[in-house]
């Protein structure tokens, strides 16, 4: 097999198609990246072992997540403020040292639009060892009981934890599913007035409950009837759901089919079976402030950003029509004796005096022909003209024909007719010369 010859200096080692489909393609993907970036899509997964949308560890709550997209619910997770003006379903699992404020602000803008559900906080977890080969990215041990402080948001309720036996079961029963937590060491239920229990334990106590402020009727009593969901809530503002034990919803306790189902249940009494659910981030620690790169992506920052991108459309574009090998400029000087005379000849053009080269060349020609010929040279330009004219007769020209000629020579005064002098002249000396 022969190898591929070199490309010649100058040429293109592309069509112009090709090379169009590589700008286009790398415009593109550039423009794809500072959006990613100003959106803050480039920092990856969010699964960093938190008690979130997004953790998969003991703590999170992917697994239930991922069971509501199974479902049929479009499920998403939001990174800031803005989701709390999403319409649907909005999870908000806040960390134990959230404010309370900023909590009780994403429940009152996002009651405008849909209801709230809030998942309390429960444990306090830590990352699995690096040495452990069986541990994945996300996984935690969980270390105890972690404490709540959120003072501004449900200030007239309390938590009452309950301390258990290791190896003891304590129950749970919802309208429609009944089971038990998955780690009796520690379980939390919400005291306070204006609970209506969607989960208790066999004791009465309280572990998940709409927050009775008015909003809805007392039909919302009948809890977890998926059917009336469409029609329960058309008030302005939407429902809240508080969830006091995490471990109602959080992975470890979706390791039980009940548990699965009463996440399903409570969705679905909240928002309805086909509502979209929105899982905070904000308030987990995972708030994504905006930058100049997302300022650039958003009105009305966006048309100078689509003004700029016209602009730099237009301009390869232009680029795209020349494409090919650059003109090679020529010498300003070039070289040889060709370089002297088109430089004396520009010269004399510019400065406009071209009536000048008529004498100067009419005696060169005339002193070539004395030579030439042999003619004696008197000396005198009168008679050495003559003698020419004398000897172009004998040539067999007619009469006067050199002196004619270089009287038009020395007579030009344009650039056509000092030309047209100059070549019968020419023409004259090479007849005379043969």
């Amino acid at each position: 097999m022969s190898e591929p010859g070199p490309t010649p200096v100058g040429g293109n080692p592309f069509t112009a198609r090709t090379a169009l489909a590589l700008v286009v393609f790398g415009s593109l993907a550039f423009v794809a990246l500072l959006w990613m970036i100003g959106n803050g899509l480039a920092q990856g997964s969010a699964n960093n072992g938190g008690a979130h949308g997004e953790g998969r560890g003991l703590n999170g709550y992917a697994a239930v997540a991922d069971l509501l997209e199974r479902q049929g619910h479009a499920v998403r997770t939001s990174r800031s403020r803005a989701g709390f003006d999403q319409p649907g379903l909005l999870v908000l699992t806040p960390q134990p040292t959230a404010n309370g404020k900023d909590i009780t602000e994403a429940v009152e803008r996002h009651r405008r639009v849909g209801p709230v559900l809030v998942i309390t906080p429960k444990w306090t977890a830590f990352p699995l060892p690096s040495g452990d080969l069986r541990a994945k990215k996300g996984w935690v041990q969980l270390a105890g009981p972690g404490e709540i402080n959120w003072p501004g948001f449900l200030d007239q309720l309390t938590l009452n934890a309950s301390e258990g036996a290791k190896g003891a079961q304590v129950r749970w029963r919802s309208r429609m599913a009944a089971g038990t937590f998955p780690d009796a060491r520690r379980t939390l239920a919400g005291v306070g007035p204006g609970l209506l229990p969607l989960v208790e334990g066999a004791d009465g106590r309280v572990f998940a409950a709409y927050l009775d402020d008015g909003v809805f009727p007392a039909m919302a009593r009948q809890a977890l009837r998926p059917a009336d969901a469409a029609t329960r809530y058309r008030s302005q503002t939407y429902p809240l759901i508080v969830v006091f034990d995490a471990d109602l919803l959080s992975n470890y306790g979706m390791a039980q089919r009940p548990s699965a189902e009463l996440a399903v249940q409570l969705v679905n009494a909240a928002a309805g079976p086909d509502a979209p659910i929105t899982f905070d981030l904000t308030l987990a620690g995972l708030e994504f402030k905006p930058n100049l790169l997302s300022l650039a992506f958003t009105p009305p920052f966006l048309a100078a950003t689509l003004c700029l991108l016209l602009a730099a459309m237009a301009i390869g574009w232009r680029a795209f029509l020349r494409f090919g090998p650059p003109l090679v400029p020529g010498r300003a000087i070039a070289f040889g004796k060709r370089a002297l005379v088109t430089n004396a000849a520009g010269l004399i053009v510019r400065s406009r005096r071209l009536h000048l080269l008529g004498p100067p060349y009419a005696d060169a020609v005339r002193a070539r022909l004395i030579r030439a010929l042999g003619l004696s040279r008197a000396g005198d330009e009168a008679a050495d003209t003559l003698a020419i004219d004398r000897a172009a007769v004998a040539r067999g020209e007619p009469k006067h024909a050199f002196s004619q000629a270089a009287a038009r020579l020395r007579q030009a005064r344009s650039e056509r007719e000092l030309v047209k002098a100059a070549a019968d002249l020419h023409a004259l000396e090479r007849t005379l010369t043969r």
